[in-house]
């Protein structure tokens, strides 16, 4: 059962006002929408549908979802091993309901997925909610030490296409520059943190008091993943997660003639490059990654694209390019989101039934944030 300390933490979450919604909400979906846009302003629309319809081998395209579906059941497995080191034990169905659920939920509420996940598993399981959603960090966290392994290796191996597009869009390549040797950038990220210590550290009240416990919770459900037993089989999992997720944009690009070309002529690489690109993308507040999915798919496409289609030679060509790129890339997307949309239903259908098979009538909180 949950003490009152715990609930106290729970509830803290579930508080805010306009400014907090504005920001859960508005910004990822000004950021979908601008990226949308700004995508659809370079290409021909026509011609893209056109590409989609007569174009697509459709069948590769199913087994990218076919194959997405390997990556959403390892993942609850692996979460599964991390809860059981704070000693919460659900059945793996509502693991694979919680994963699967945090994907559809993150197409309507971005970033609130695994809020939800946390929540539901806590509220089915009688957890406290901090504990699990520091598991639920320690989750994320080695996803983002993957992705940074792997960016590097990318760019260690895989330079020169970087090189290449940045002498070709030299105006780019200063504004990253500027932006990551900003003193300010940097200044202002370790002033935050700072500040935020002190608060927590030397802060007095009612509400820091609760706030520092509701982050002790975190912090003791993020330090489990040092103590879980199944270590070996945690690291497989997480490199078989990696593995499906590559080879689903892998045999994605088979699907159309100009990215089966480029595969063919500049080998693996290039759907590694492009893989690596979209995969840091969705780690940006959007609506399932639409938008700066497409943004990545493109800009790594480009980097193998011939001189022949570049803007600056021949701007017909360059649009061609960027047309079937986008085909491409919304392609994949749609039918991905698509797929979550129509499994979460379910999902969402199927985790009803079982609350009511398992609750005593009172009212449930993991359906809400």
């Amino acid at each position: 059962m949950k003490t009152n300390d715990t609930i106290e933490r729970d509830n803290e979450l579930k508080k805010g006002g306009l400014p907090g919604k504005l920001l859960k909400f508005g910004i990822p979906l000004a950021i979908s929408v601008g990226l949308c846009v700004a995508l659809f302003r370079d290409i021909d629309f026509k011609e893209m549908m056109r590409i989609i319809r007569e174009e697509c081998n459709f069948w590769f395209i199913g087994l990218n979802l076919l194959i997405g579906l390997i990556p959403i059941i390892v993942r609850a497995a692996r979460w599964g091993i991390q809860l059981r080191a704070i000693n919460v034990v659900p059945p793996f169905r509502i693991l694979f309901y919680s994963i699967f659920g945090t994907y559809a939920f993150n197409i309507i509420f971005p970033r609130l997925g695994e809020v939800w996940r946390s929540g539901y598993i806590a509220y089915r399981q009688k957890a406290p909610f901090s504990e699990v959603f520091g598991s639920m960090i320690a989750d994320r966290l080695a996803d983002t030490v993957v992705v940074a392994l792997l960016t590097l290796v990318t760019f260690a191996f895989a330079s020169a296409p970087f090189i290449k597009f940045m002498h070709t869009y030299p105006d780019a390549y200063d504004k990253i520059g500027a932006l990551l040797t900003s003193p300010w950038l940097w200044g202002g990220m370790a002033a935050a943190i700072a500040g935020f210590w002190a608060l927590m550290k030397f802060g007095k009240g009612k509400l820091l008091a609760r706030v520092r416990n509701f982050f002790k919770g975190i912090w003791d459900g993020f330090a489990a993943i040092g103590r879980m037993n199944g270590k070996g089989k945690w690291l497989l999992l997480t490199a078989v997660l990696w593995s499906c997720y590559f080879l689903q944009l892998y045999v994605a690009f088979y699907a159309f003639p100009m990215t089966r070309q480029m595969l063919e002529t500049n080998g693996i690489i290039v759907a590694f490059i492009c893989y690596m690109l979209t995969t840091i993308a969705m780690g940006i507040p959007s609506n399932g990654g639409i938008g700066p999915y497409q943004t990545a798919i493109i800009f790594g496409l480009q980097l193998f694209a011939p001189a022949t289609v570049s803007a600056a030679v021949n701007p017909a060509a360059h649009k061609a390019f960027i047309t079937a790129g986008a085909a491409f890339g919304n392609t994949v997307i749609a039918a991905q989101t698509l797929t979550f949309i129509l499994g979460g239903i379910i999902v969402f259908i199927l985790i009803a039934a079982d609350r009511r098979r398992n609750e005593s009538g009172k009212g449930s909180s993991f359906m809400t944030i």
